[in-house]
């Protein structure tokens, strides 16, 4: 069986196992779902930037913002215009991917040069500006204020009365499944095994023939495409899109993500995707239980994840170094 087919086939597995789920949960928890899977998207690109070329990126939560963006212009011109249905989302979540693309070959570009701490500057300084680039083309993006983003109804096909959090489960889950079908491809053929070469030594590198700046200007193209598309898809969960949802926070939950679900692995990917969505609600939770005012509440609210992301992350590399995924396979046999 070629590798091709056996990713398909765990991917045909899946989608049936999903499909399942999304029928058996509630409304809520079918987007709190759809949600992890649009930060799937995007851990996973940055597992490939991170993990596989060695590349460390402060600004994917910019880099989301730019495909978020761009599929609310979209959507919302294309609707202006009386162009609506399934396939006008196809085309609008497109361009938040080829738009996301540009972004990352400029950046990567820019960086192509840098590493360590000069490339985490370069990429924090495009985080940091993303709310003055709003601000300056203000009749464009709205500022802070954002946009909102036009979304049909589910198909009629699916009933009158199909739950639209189901159905963006469905939209949800089909690019993250769609991204990590081509991402482990992509990891057995020859590019990821000159990822994995740059990574581990450059000089050893190059001296296979290996052109080193340009497999990491790719790296970041393709990690940029990743979350591109799940900037798009948050977008359309969310129907808005604001600066304030994808800021430098975002960013460092991200990176944070992907290191305590497991660096280099896509399999980590998903557990950081998941996480991003349970700790949040888990802090919820936990300040819906306590006796505060509204104002501590809010500040306790906005800065408990950050903090209990943070000591995640301490107590996963103290005790499992390799992240959850490295846990889970000491585990299986």
């Amino acid at each position: 069986m070629t590798t091709l087919v056996r990713h398909l086939m765990w991917t045909a597995i899946a989608a049936a196992a999903l499909l399942a789920v999304t029928y058996a949960l509630p409304p809520f928890r079918n987007y709190q779902l759809a949600t992890a899977a649009a930060y799937l998207c995007a851990t996973a690109g940055l597992t490939i930037l991170v993990g596989l070329s060695g590349q460390l990126s402060l600004g994917h939560g910019a880099v989301m913002a730019v495909g978020a963006y761009a599929v609310a212009l979209s959507q919302n011109r294309l609707a202006d215009a009386g162009l609506t249905g399934n396939g006008v989302l196809v085309l609008s979540l497109a361009l938040g991917v080829l738009a996301a693309l540009v972004g990352g070959l400029i950046v990567g570009l820019a960086a192509a040069r840098l590493r360590g701490p000069y490339l985490a500057g370069v990429t924090l300084a495009v985080a940091v500006a993303l709310p003055a680039v709003t601000t300056v083309w203000a009749g464009v993006f709205h500022s802070d204020q954002g946009l909102s983003v036009y979304l049909d109804p589910p198909p009629a096909g699916l009933g009158y009365d199909f739950p639209l959090e189901r159905w963006q489960a469905w939209l949800a889950l089909a690019g993250a499944l769609l991204v990590m079908l081509l991402l482990a491809n992509l990891l057995r053929s020859r590019f990821g095994r000159s990822l994995r070469a740059v990574r581990d030594d450059e000089v050893a590198a190059r001296l296979a023939g290996i052109d080193v700046a340009r497999t990491q200007v790719l790296a970041f193209v393709v990690s940029a495409g990743c979350a591109g598309l799940g900037g798009g898809l948050l977008a359309v969960l969310t129907q808005s899109v604001s600066p304030g949802a994808y800021s430098l926070t975002l960013s460092l939950f991200l990176l944070m993500a992907v290191v305590v679900g497991g660096l280099g692995r896509l399999a980590g990917a998903v557990w950081g995707a998941l996480l991003l969505v349970v700790l949040p609600d888990l802090t919820h939770t936990i300040v819906a239980s306590l006796t505060l005012s509204p104002a501590a509440a809010q500040r306790l609210e906005g800065n408990l994840p950050l903090a209990v992301f943070g000591l995640t992350l301490i107590v996963v590399m103290i005790a499992a170094p390799g992240g959850v995924q490295g846990v889970v396979r000491r585990l299986l046999p």
